[in-house]
């Protein structure tokens, strides 16, 4: 016990020394800058093609029994759909046709009717 109640001492005298309160505020200051960050980094396990980063998408939350999310990458044309509880992806989506999509009525007949079968990533690759 002499040797923890040693330790503890040495400790107490560290943390009550001005340099201390310093290195603290250094790292909670740097810890809120990452919080968004941090918050923000989101990944989702795609069908037919594994972890997708959602970073640089624009995700959107909707009203529907089966489209729950519908995320976009405009810059690749690249979609991540959650239908149901599983995500899927499309490629070579044109803005025009998500920004309808998204202000459809019903979310589910306008995927029936416009994307399924349409933009399959297989026939032009999945960006990068």
């Amino acid at each position: 016990m002499p040797q923890k109640e040693s330790l503890l001492k040495r400790v107490g005298i560290y943390l009550s020394s001005g340099s201390i309160d310093m290195k603290l505020k250094t790292l909670l200051i740097t810890l809120i800058l990452l919080i968004p960050i941090l918050v923000n980094a989101e990944s989702v396990y795609v069908k037919y093609q594994g972890t997708v980063s959602l970073d640089n998408f624009n995700c959107t939350n909707t009203v529907s029994s089966f489209v729950n999310r519908v995320c976009y990458k405009e810059q690749d044309r690249y979609v991540v759909v959650l239908l149901g509880s599983t995500y899927y992806h499309y490629c070579r989506v044109s803005n025009n046709t998500v920004d309808d999509w998204l202000s459809a009525s019903s979310k589910g007949k306008f995927y029936h009717r416009n994307i399924k079968g349409r933009f399959d990533c297989r026939l032009g690759g999945v960006p990068k």
